[in-house]
């Protein structure tokens, strides 16, 4: 009896645990954090995010999808070496992350914005 009790709680609590978060996806820009943290916040925008939370200090970004409710972008705009950035993107939807992989085409055209790509 006193075996069942304890798989039970066990089952339960295991229940209760949180899937692991997906890892933001990263990436390094010869560009300063301040512009780059404008720059994206201009290309989100023009893509129909509503900018939420903007901090130029913290180098913080926080949007959510206008047409759908629930779609979310955070970036994380930190300075690199020589004047360069290093910036965190995560999806979101619900609250959950979603795969790093879907902000690939916002940090391409973020590229493309900053005028970094060949």
């Amino acid at each position: 009896m006193r075996a069942l009790l304890i798989l039970l709680l066990t089952a339960w609590l295991a229940g209760c645990a949180s899937p692991p978060s997906e890892a933001p996806r990263e990436l390094r820009l010869a560009a300063a954090p301040e512009t780059t943290l404008r720059e994206a916040m201009e290309l989100l925008m023009a893509r129909g995010y509503v900018i939420r939370h903007a901090d130029d200090e913290l180098g913080r970004l926080d949007a959510v999808l206008a047409r759908m409710p629930g779609y979310g972008v955070s970036l994380r705009i930190s300075p690199g070496a020589e004047g360069s950035s290093r910036v965190e993107a995560i999806a979101t939807r619900g609250g959950r992350a979603l795969p790093p992989g879907l902000v690939d085409p916002f940090l391409t055209d973020l590229e493309a914005r900053l005028g970094l790509l060949p």
